[in-house]
């Protein structure tokens, strides 16, 4: 192979190879990823600067580009960038040196499919590689609607408004990295989903999608249920058992309220992220791991570091891309289409005949202000079909209280400054109070405090597991 104006010609000449350009000043690196390449099939162009490869770009449809951060003439960072806003379906991935996360995390967050740092392992390589070259082609924003089935009865992202647009536009393009992504948004807003659709139009589609809620399992357990164990490992450990990072190797881990890890957990997460090797409890080996994490909470995580609740290294190693849920309040023009959905799911779901909303009931519904988001939309619903025999449903059938007046939205708002809190962990707290009543005044009786509450005993459980209420025996 000869080098012509900087630019070294195609290692092979079959069309039907996957085409890959590279970007590096280096010689024996550009031997490297050249034989490698070529070796799985692949179709090579070199050039050893962003002038040439700007023009390579032009003359050539690649499938994947490979790029040193450091080129005679610009940053590797800039080339990302002009990439991302002219060639958008062509994944690239960037090569740093050893240590800097720094720069990997740039990429990142300017668009980079993936990083490799020196020296560059050739399985971590080829894994990538296979990954980029695995990317569904990209869909129109209107295309970007449905995950697959999960327990979530909400699967679709509906809706017209701005905030609706702009997220679907974000998870199409959050799914053709590799990155770490960081989930915010109140709850009930659809963060699951969400995590759900960017790894179900991702390259590791195929593999599994393992979400854990770090809420809800108890500290003594947690490095066991991360990490798994060996056989022998501890009483009770009679045969081997993965952990959540082993079941989601080559897939995608969700970790819902990651802010409720302790900070002990905090420690061995961000060790398993960096070295992206694991070791099960009473095994002497560590082993590989090719995970992506997406991670999600209710709470401010910035507020969390700050308060030192949780880690900052730990904080910037998820948060690369963060995402931002809009709460349903914010598009009151998409709940008339997502209430009617939801109905349609909840009537087929149960058996029932498909029952319709009165104009009163839409009207009502578009007003109200859902501080439980869509989730506490599908519950009002399911109530009214668990207490409304008709087809039809009106604005009495709903059974929801007046909007709030001005002065008492003023004495809430108020009362939260007061007391120091958040308006969501406010009420969460007369959540969390209004459920133990009811438990206590039913004896525990879960079936009849959900009753009592006017919400469903798979709600009742919910929000119960939510609000850290499990230990409460029935």
């Amino acid at each position: 192979m000869q080098p012509v104006d900087n630019q070294i010609a195609p290692s092979h000449n079959n069309n039907n190879s996957p085409h890959v350009l590279i970007v590096d000043d280096e010689p024996d690196i550009i031997e490297l990823l050249e034989l490698t390449l070529a070796r799985m099939g692949m179709d090579v162009v070199s050039t050893m600067n962003i002038n040439d490869a700007k023009q390579s770009l032009q003359s050539h449809q690649f499938h994947l580009c490979l790029t040193d951060m450091h080129l005679p003439d610009g940053d590797g960072l800039d080339l990302v960038k002009h990439i991302v806003n002219h060639c958008a379906d062509l994944p690239v991935a960037v090569i740093t040196a050893y240590g800097t996360t720094e720069n990997a995390v740039a990429a990142l967050k300017a668009g980079a499919f993936d990083y490799l740092a020196k020296p560059v392992s050739l399985k971590q390589l080829r894994a990538l590689v296979k990954s980029a070259l695995s990317l569904p082609p990209i869909k129109a924003e209107a295309e970007v609607v449905t995950a697959a089935p999960s327990k979530t009865k909400q699967r679709a992202l509906l809706g017209e408004s701005p905030p609706m647009h702009q997220l679907r536009t974000t998870i199409e393009k959050l799914s053709r990295s590799q990155a770490a992504v960081y989930i915010s948004g109140e709850s009930g807003s659809g963060k699951e989903l969400a995590a759900r659709m960017i790894h179900e139009r991702s390259a590791r589609r195929e593999q599994a999608f393992i979400p854990v809620n770090c809420g809800a399992i108890p500290e003594n357990l947690m490095e066991s249920e991360f990490f798994g164990y060996k056989r022998g490992a501890f009483t009770g450990a009679d045969k081997d058992q993965k952990g959540f990072f082993q079941a989601a190797d080559g897939g995608t881990l969700f970790l819902d309220e990651v802010a409720d890890l302790p900070l002990a957990m905090q420690v061995k997460l961000l060790r398993v992220i960096q070295e992206k090797k694991v070791r099960s409890i009473g095994d002497t080996q560590e082993e590989q791991i090719d995970v992506r994490i997406i991670s999600a909470t209710h709470k401010k995580l910035n507020d969390c570091v700050e308060e030192g609740q949780f880690r900052q290294d730990l904080y910037y190693r998820l948060n690369v891309i963060e995402l931002n849920m809009p709460p349903l309040r914010t598009m009151r023009e998409d709940i008339p289409l997502i209430a009617k959905t939801i109905l349609a799911q909840l009537c087929e779901e149960t058996g029932r005949p498909n029952c319709y909303l009165k104009k009163d009931a839409i009207t009502t519904l578009t007003e109200y202000d859902y501080p439980g988001n869509v989730r506490e939309l599908e519950n009002i619903l399911e109530r009214t079909l668990a207490l409304c025999a008709d087809e039809k449903i009106g604005k009495n059938e709903l059974q929801l209280a007046p909007k709030e007046s001005p002065s008492n939205t003023a004495d809430a708002v108020q009362t939260t400054a007061s007391e120091g809190l958040p308006l969501q962990d406010y009420l969460d707290r007369l959540e969390k109070e209004s459920i133990i009543k009811a438990l206590e005044q039913s004896k525990y009786n879960r079936t009849a405090a959900a009753k009592t509450l006017g919400i469903t005993v798979r709600s009742m459980r919910y929000r119960m597991e939510r609000l850290g209420l499990n230990e409460k025996k029935n």
